[in-house]
């Protein structure tokens, strides 16, 4: 990467910088290769933060199904989280997840599950907790067909016949499946084993999906996913316990991660030899990548700050520019052998393309998937109608309540005493993209776009190729496209 005219004497965030075109050769956004090169086994450079706002099951299987990771937050159990991750492992890699409900649930229980918009909708089921037999499964809701009920309509009388069902043994790819589905014009079909077990449901636009995203996949096939551990407690039976549950990168996390205890928890974690990547931060400087590395780190988290609901910058002006720090200590890192994610910050798909062109492996997502169907939490409605789901911040009085609620009263009010950060934002559902992939399909169509301006098909070449320009705030208004006239 290389700056137009002089190296700038000031620290840059994203709206500071733009990308400059360049002769490409590169005439087709297929053509681009998004395969970070850090070690994980993602295939897009996208991670779903370890916020639990942003993170759960779901969340982890939709993120690696379409190439990318999602990080559980260490604020979990152990026992959940170890339940989490085999439960994420034991989802299909081609076909979606199916969400479920009893014939006896209402429209408005779907509706805290999903929206009332197409492509989406819930499988109906006799019992809940029985298997997902032929025989137990009902038919398909969809999300159309909600928005035009009551809310007390049973999902038993919406079933107006049972959904068509596609034999999972017999196809063979992904655009098999697609075009099977669109021969029979339907909007959400099961999937089904030799044994008459629905493993999935699928659509034409998951099928399409399928052709153009590669999943992250562990070495037996199985669905990637990342947990964090924190660095507090004891280190060695977390790190072992996530291992053996099947996790595939391990995350230690703290708001300041340049600190002798991170140090100390990272030379214990890689003294394990347990064979998987280790991330650590948060950090913004030359010296943490150095610290951290040389005790065992092969990524480092890069971001004090920037994040929608971080107060930490207004409330102890710590923090950097989140453009300047993830090129600086990208370099760093790359010098040691080891990457960076960038952490926080990115609210267009042109601040993931520039987080990249900076050096980032991945960049991390999350207020921005936040709002999605596939985050943890109901659906809620606010006085206008419109859906949103409620996020906070990881440092503040929520979730110091939650990651501390074993402490005795008044521990507990010391820790919430000074607690940082949103504990309760309204993320709102775009109508028009509800899903995770929906966003992760904007994202990465403007990183490809990114790439084939600058005539890069891998992210080395990107980085290598990116020529960066300064603009003024007018300059970045100017490349904001207006929903109205003048």
């Amino acid at each position: 990467m290389e700056f137009i005219g002089e190296q700038p004497q000031v620290d840059l965030t994203y709206s500071d910088v733009f990308l400059v075109p360049s002769r490409s050769s590169v005439t087709s956004r297929l053509d681009v290769d998004l395969t970070p090169s850090d070690g994980t086994p993602a295939r897009i450079p996208l991670v779903a933060s370890n916020m639990n706002s942003v993170t759960g099951p779901r969340m982890a299987a939709t993120m690696a199904r379409r190439g990318g990771l999602a990080v559980l937050p260490q604020d979990v159990p152990l026992q959940e989280l170890d339940a989490a991750i085999r439960w994420v492992k034991e989802q299909p890699a081609l076909w979606d997840t199916p969400i479920v409900l009893s014939e006896a649930a209402t429209a408005a229980d779907a509706l805290r599950l999903v929206p009332a918009v197409s492509g989406v909708g819930v499988v109906v089921v006799r019992d809940p907790h029985a298997p997902l037999g032929e025989a137990n499964v009902r038919g398909v809701v969809t999300g159309e067909r909600l928005a035009s009920v009551l809310a007390d309509a049973a999902l038993g009388d919406l079933v107006a016949a049972a959904a068509p069902a596609i034999d999972a043994d017999d196809v063979t790819s992904a655009r098999a499946a697609f075009d099977l589905i669109d021969e029979t014009d339907s909007e959400i079909m099961l999937v089904r084993n030799r044994h008459g077990v629905i493993v999935g449901t699928a659509s034409a636009r998951s099928m399409l999906r399928a052709t153009i995203y590669p999943p992250a996949l562990d070495s037996n096939g199985r669905l990637a996913v990342a947990a964090a551990i924190g660095i507090n407690g004891d280190i060695t039976a977390k790190a072992k316990a996530l291992a053996a549950a099947g996790v595939d990168v391990l995350v230690l996390d703290t708001a300041h991660g340049h600190q002798h205890s991170m140090v100390e928890a990272i030379r214990t974690v890689a003294a394990l030899n347990l064979g998987l990547p280790i991330v650590a931060g948060n950090i913004v400087t030359v010296d943490a990548v150095h610290d951290l590395v040389t005790a065992g780190a092969t990524i480092l988290k890069v971001g004090v700050g920037p994040g929608a609901m971080c107060t930490t910058r207004m409330m102890t002006a710590v923090g950097r520019p989140q453009f300047s720090a993830v090129l600086e200590t990208a370099q760093a890192a790359q010098d040691m052998g080891a990457h960076v994610w960038a952490d926080g910050g990115v609210r267009y798909p042109r601040d993931v393309a520039l987080a990249l062109a900076a050096g980032a492996a991945s960049i991390m997502i999350g207020s921005w998937f936040a709002g999605t169907i596939e985050s943890p939490g109901e659906l809620l409605r606010d006085e206008q109608g419109r859906v949103y789901k409620e996020s906070w911040g990881m440092a503040s009085t929520k979730a110091v309540q939650a990651r501390f609620g074993r402490l005795s009263a008044y521990e507990r009010a010391r820790k919430e005493l000074f607690a940082e950060g949103i504990s309760s934002s309204k993320i709102y559902l775009d109508p028009l993209r509800p899903s995770v992939e929906d966003l992760l399909d904007m994202i990465t169509s403007g990183v490809r776009s990114s790439f084939t301006y600058t005539g890069a098909r891998t992210l080395p070449e990107f980085h290598e190729r990116a020529r960066i320009g300064l603009q003024s705030a007018a300059g970045y208004e100017e490349g904001k496209s207006l929903a109205v006239s003048w």
